[in-house]
């Protein structure tokens, strides 16, 4: 992974947890140190960086896997140098969590997991403001731009890429999206395809999903512009809490050689509560609740 950057993206307790995006495999890497310090409640780094380093000898002792899935990368430290810093991501600071008694640590992994102060938190409280938004009718339904405005709208402040389309190659689980450089052109092309019929929108959306055109942020935005489609088209949204996650995750990752499953999983959860608050908010909480430890 190249061209680290330091992304503060959450506090606790007003104490910073710093953060990197990993392009190549697509998920965040926490630094350890910092969240050790918010674990113990220590202000003096030499201190955190000691009792991270009698942890991580007793955990190694322990044949826990939790040394063998740190790793090093080098962040920006408060003397403006960058130091390798030992990371984990998300399973494994749950895990590093639950290495510390107390309520303190319960508050943290809770907070960890899901927090108003995070990207994720954020981006989901202005996803739930959207419904209410006039914002909401002049997106462009089943279009590139239309898509751009909705994440636009999610991420803008959050991320400084927000509805902007990618200009970096990026993959996931060994599947490597739409190259970036023919991009333009391709998503040209899945704006010309027709959206009349159910197959017709969920091709589309698959296509969309293929191309994955921000470097972050694609699955909850498409899956705005998913039920936009259908309601124009079929009067018809899908009631997300109806599929299962894993389902739903193991479907998209087949769909671009067999669509047969993911169209069954969405034609099984469609409603026509198109203007239902509680449906719109149910969808955003299970849209982001896939996008969880991903």
């Amino acid at each position: 992974m190249n061209n680290n950057t330091k992304i503060s993206i959450r506090f606790f307790d007003d104490r910073e947890v710093r953060a990197v995006w990993d392009e190549e495999n697509a998920k965040w890497w926490f630094s350890v140190l910092d969240i050790v310090a918010v674990l113990t409640d220590q202000d003096d780094y030499t201190k955190a960086r000691n009792y991270w380093k009698y942890l991580k000898a007793k955990l190694k002792k322990e044949n826990s896997e939790l040394v063998s899935a740190t790793t090093q990368l080098k962040l920006l430290a408060s003397d403006g140098k960058r130091y390798l810093t030992d990371m984990l991501d998300y399973n494994g600071i749950i895990a590093l969590g639950k290495q510390f008694p107390g309520k303190k640590a319960n508050r943290f992994i809770e907070w960890f997991t899901f927090s108003d102060e995070s990207i994720d938190g954020k981006s989901k409280t202005k996803a739930y403001a959207l419904f209410e938004s006039s914002f909401i009718d002049s997106i462009e339904v089943g279009t590139s731009k239309g898509l751009q405005q909705i994440h636009g709208y999610l991420f803008g402040g959050l991320y400084d890429f927000a509805g902007q389309i990618r200009q970096k190659n990026i993959s996931k689980g060994g599947f490597q999206f739409a190259v970036s450089h023919f991009l333009g052109g391709t998503l040209k092309q899945i704006q010309e395809m027709p959206e009349t019929t159910f197959d017709e929108i969920v091709d589309k959306y698959i296509e969309m999903n293929i191309a994955h055109p921000f470097m972050e942020g694609n699955g909850r935005s498409t899956r705005i512009w998913l039920d936009l489609m259908l309601k124009r088209s079929l009067k018809r949204c899908v009631d997300w809490s109806r599929i299962n996650k894993n389902d739903y995750l193991n479907a998209m990752r087949i769909s671009p050689v067999d669509s047969t499953n993911i169209k069954t999983l969405i034609e099984g959860a469609l409603t026509d509560k198109i203007n239902d608050r509680e449906m719109f908010m149910k969808g955003i909480d299970y849209s982001y609740y896939y996008e969880e430890n991903e």
